[in-house]
């Protein structure tokens, strides 16, 4: 089974998602994913139904499937059809409002039923078809959305004053100037709603649209004489080779080969300074290089990409829900149903309880159809973390799973791996001893250091190259300890820390040890620095009252260092990553703990910690078991991204306390007739554009 992937165009609100939702689940679809954010829509298809049928399905729901290639498009068409629609119907509209004035304005003939009743025909089809199409569609499929209130509250004010023209033929019974303003009040904020949505996920924009550019691929004549012309980067292939110079986008994930440059990765690490590059080096696609001229191998294509990967992130994270907005989705799905029959009830109470006059109660209960709004309760969430995932990803800051959003507020411990994490990583050799020739133990050490990415030996193996490569019978990397090997010739080797060979006579603390058959052969010191940055975000968490732990695999001795000089509280040392699970797991007992690391020794501890963040460079951007990557390698962005959590989690707080708090005060204020439907459709429309702008002021606020 395969994941399916399609981007559906039309749906405005939860409900609509919870209507697509439930149709897919219908028909046997799996892990159903629906984001009325940005209509990214994941199913697994378990039963092989064509795609076809799902796509007609969907389609008689009222929207449509289309690819990421005429999204925009389609997403403009919608707006602008909702554009149209209200500029057709706001004339009529306007007219028969005019009646409203008399008698400061003498146009006794907009009195007539008839007249009244030509203007609101336009109207009241338009929004009968549109609405109503929708309504029915929605109940359909089980879920009915806003439109159904929409359609009912116009449907019930146009019936009333026909009876009033055709049955009574009284002018008391004419609501027309209702039904019209329903309508075309409705349409106007649909049009604002789409317009301030759209502009909540624009932060996301430049990363989710694919980025064409053209690439100079190399290639060789018969005569092996190089040859470059341009082709489109879609159309490259892993292997190919293609040239980049001063200025270009560089076209896909490629390495190196020839030359060097200044490369600018602010679209995905957030740094706006250019980074240099050599031979072997990476470039990611989307990049741009400042300066230079480089000739690279394509690495990746396509979804394989780190920008790809980043976008899959994302919209993984928007597909999964917190807790909150699962229980708003549980409401607003049965809103619907409630609020028609509270408007029900509303009528019976005032017209048989308070004894208010028919025409008044009538329209108190469609006041009361037309003000609620549903859609606010379902978009309160998505809104704020299409806003807070955009400005993360602007920064260089990826949150893997909002739930973890909810869990900011609640840290209390945070603990940080030191090698690569509170160190630049990037080892130099101090100084070393050895029992045979200096040649032969600089071999030994960098063939065994090739199975191992560690930071030391990506050090080791970038100072000492391999001059003689050693047929290993068989090699293995033992987690947090070494690696261990065995020549042709049966002779064990290892490399590692002390606590591989306890018994071996490493009394002295180095920071590896080099064991032939267990007789220790040598030893080397490597030497690292801090992060600049390392101290100053021990501080920020010291003044959060955030207690600070140093979990490391080093010795007792180099951990109580770093606590001295970075002023960590704290520390566990000579821990494997199978003991800092287990630290991890004992620590969440007392307090919920955020762990940093880099994501590979700590998987198993990241992935055990409230909240996991993985500093790595754009090449490990896919660590599942991170709730937060920080694609700048480094902790300068820390403190930020653990701000910005909180902050993402206060504003889906405020929306929904929002949403809440407008249905729960607008449907009584309603139902007492103290809004007329009119006023009641225009403050529904500008609901949801009022949710939108509590979400996009968290791109602009300030995070401490």
């Amino acid at each position: 089974m395969e994941k399916t992937e399609w981007k559906v165009t039309g749906m405005t609100c939860s409900n609509c998602a919870l209507g697509v939702t439930r149709f897919l689940e219908g028909k046997g679809m799996e892990q159903v994913s629906v984001n009325p954010i940005d209509g990214q829509v994941s199913f697994l298809n378990t039963n092989s139904t064509a795609d076809d049928l799902l796509k007609k399905g969907i389609e008689k729901l009222g929207y449509a499937v289309a690819s990421d290639a005429i999204e925009n498009v389609d997403s403009k068409k919608q707006s602008s059809k909702n554009k149209i629609r209200f500029f057709i119907t706001l004339p009529f509209t306007l007219v028969l409002m005019l009646h409203m004035l008399h008698p400061w304005i003498h146009l006794h003939f907009l009195m007539n039923g008839w007249v009244q009743l030509a203007l609101c025909l336009p109207v009241f089809a338009i929004g009968i078809f549109h609405f109503g199409k929708s309504a029915w569609n929605s109940l359909m499929s089980g879920v009915p959305n806003m439109n159904v209130l929409v359609a009912l509250g116009a449907l019930v004010s146009f019936i009333y004053s026909l009876s009033g023209l055709f049955i009574f033929n009284d002018s008391n019974y004419y609501f027309f100037e209702t039904t019209a303003s329903i309508i075309t009040l409705v349409l106007f904020g649909n049009y604002l709603e789409e317009k301030t949505v759209k502009a909540t996920r624009s932060a996301l924009d430049s990363l989710l649209i694919p980025q064409k550019a053209m690439a100079n691929m190399i290639a060789f004549d018969d005569a092996y004489q190089e040859q470059i012309f341009a082709v489109e980067s879609i159309h490259l292939r892993t292997g190919d080779l293609i040239l980049i110079n001063s200025g270009e986008l560089v076209p896909s994930d490629c390495k190196i080969l020839w030359g060097e440059c200044l490369v600018n990765e602010s679209l995905l690490t957030g740094e706006s300074l250019p980074i240099s590059k050599h031979k072997k080096d990476t470039l990611i696609g989307g990049s741009i290089l400042e300066s230079g001229s480089v000739k690279a191998q394509v690495t990746a294509t396509g979804e394989n990409t780190v920008l790809a990967g980043v976008v899959k992130l994302i919209r993984n994270a928007q597909q999964n829900k917190p807790k909150l907005q699962q229980l708003a989705d549980r409401i607003s799905a049965v809103f619907v149903p409630v609020v028609i029959v509270l408007s029900l009830l509303c009528f019976g109470i005032n017209y048989w309880v308070a004894s208010v006059p028919l025409a008044q109660s009538i329209m108190r209960s469609i006041a009361m159809l037309v003000i609620s709004c549903p859609c606010a309760m379902g978009l309160a969430t998505p809104a704020a973390i299409a806003v807070g995932l955009g400005r993360g990803a602007k920064k260089g800051i990826l949150y893997t799973q909002p739930d973890v959003l909810e869990q900011f507020k609640n840290i209390k411990q945070v603990v940080f791996d030191k090698t690569g994490t509170l160190t630049t990583g990037r080892f130099e050799i101090h100084r070393f001893e050895s029992e045979i020739p200096i040649p032969e133990f600089q071999n030994y050490v960098a063939a065994l250091e090739k199975y191992s990415n560690h930071p030391l030996a990506t050090s080791i193996s970038r100072i000492w190259p391999i001059t003689n490569a050693i047929p290993w019978k068989k090699a293995e990397e033992i987690k947090g300890m070494g690696i261990r090997a065995e020549d042709k010739e049966g002779n064990l080797f290892e490399l590692g820390a002390s606590k591989m060979n306890p018994d071996a006579g490493t009394n002295e603390p180095h920071s590896m040890y080099l064991w032939k058959n267990k007789h220790l052969i040598g030893w080397i010191d490597m030497q690292d620095e801090w992060r600049p940055e390392a101290k100053s975000v021990i501080d920020f968490f010291r003044k959060k009252n955030i207690k600070t732990i140093l979990l490391t695999g080093d010795s007792a001795a180099k951990a109580a260092i770093a606590t001295e000089q970075l002023g960590i509280e704290a520390f566990h040392a000579e821990c494997s990553p199978e003991e800092k699970y287990k630290k991890i797991e004992a620590l969440n007992l007392i307090a919920p703990t955020m762990m940093i690391g880099d994501g590979i020794n700590d998987a198993p501890a990241l992935a055990k910690a409230t909240i996991g963040v993985s500093l790595s460079d754009a090449s490990q951007l896919a660590i599942q078991q991170s709730s937060v990557v920080l694609m700048k390698q480094g902790l300068s962005r820390l403190p930020e991204a653990f701000g910005l959590g909180r902050h993402i989690h206060l504003t889906i707080q405020r929306n929904l306390f929002w949403a809440f708090a407008y249905n729960i005060i607008a449907m009584p204020i309603a139902a007492m007739g103290l809004l007329n439907p009119t006023f009641s459709a225009m403050a529904m429309g500008l609901s949801d554009v009022m949710l939108a702008l509590i979400s996009l002021h968290l791109y602009i606020k300030k995070v401490n």
